[in-house]
């Protein structure tokens, strides 16, 4: 369950602010370091280093925070619908790292509705299993 509840209709964000965000992403992958952490954990040292960002989504190509990184933040109150399909991202998600006190959320579409995969404020997740997330809620 969320500790802040995925508004029911989710608009999508106007281009000049995917732009940003995409600008942001693309600076912000980068390779990063393994960092172990079982199931979903409060965020860890480790787990920080990884994702060194305020009020942000990290996801890693990888589990256990390895790989590429693509970094999520919201420009907008409450919060954004991020297409991973249109960040070159879909169904790469492996793990993630929230440094948001409020939980976000993944969607395995592209448009954030249907059954969200929570990853609650300030923790992380170093294993999806078999979820492959295409959108994500990102709160502000």
């Amino acid at each position: 369950m969320l500790n802040q509840p995925v508004p029911p209709t989710v608009r999508r964000v106007p281009r000049a602010l995917v732009a940003v965000g995409l600008l942001a992403a693309v600076l912000g992958t980068a390779p990063a370091p393994a960092a172990a952490s079982p199931g979903p954990a409060a965020l860890s040292t480790a787990a920080a280093a990884d994702c060194p960002f305020v009020n942000t989504l990290c996801l890693f190509e990888g589990t256990n925070f390895t790989g590429a990184r693509l970094t999520l933040s919201s420009l907008v109150s409450p919060g954004t619908c991020v297409s991973l399909v249109d960040a070159g991202w879909g169904d790469r998600a492996r793990s993630a790292i929230n440094t948001n006190s409020r939980s976000a959320a993944m969607f395995m579409n592209d448009d954030c509705v249907g059954g969200a995969f929570e990853v609650p404020g300030n923790s992380s997740l170093s294993d999806f299993g078999g979820f492959t997330p295409e959108s994500a809620w990102v709160p502000r």
